[in-house]
């Protein structure tokens, strides 16, 4: 008797566009629609942000890695909202000494959401907000490299 093999269901999450970012200094799987924690974007609520450093991108297309970076392609992310992350308690203690600290740490986090992902100056799983006007006077471009040039 020969065993069957398994019809496995292709992950919801794996099935769409997705891009690999260097963002904060760490590396981010991202998807088209979802949110995501960083580390602290110095950036206004709701202000619209091009990530240019994409290591991959994989669309109907296939798969683009990049020789460190994919040259054109962009990540575009809305800032939801600025937090902070969980508290850490850092506790250090010498023993037989009594001598005793302790630290709380929490993370600042900026939560934004992936509103498109582009390869080459196609869009691909762009929203209907993301073809909002711009404000007036918002230097978007300007923003993007200073985060990038602030993480490295």
């Amino acid at each position: 008797m020969t065993p069957k093999k398994k019809a496995t269901p292709k992950d919801a999450s794996h099935s769409g566009t997705y891009a690999i970012v260097e963002a904060s200094g760490t590396q981010v799987w991202l998807e088209a629609n979802r949110y995501y924690d960083l580390d602290r974007i110095h950036s206004d609520v709701d202000e619209t942000i091009t990530l240019k450093k994409v290591l991959l991108i994989n669309d109907e297309q296939g798969l683009s890695i990049g020789k460190p970076y994919i040259k054109n392609a962009s990540i575009e992310l809305r800032v939801m909202a600025h937090k902070r992350g969980p508290k850490i308690i850092v506790y250090k203690m010498r023993p037989k000494k009594k001598t005793r600290t302790k630290n709380g740490h929490r993370q600042e986090l900026t939560r934004v959401m992936v509103t498109a992902i582009t390869k080459d100056g196609s869009a691909k799983n762009s929203t209907s907000s993301s073809k909002k006007a711009k404000p007036k006077g918002s230097n978007v471009e300007s923003k993007a490299s200073k985060i990038e040039n602030s993480s490295n």
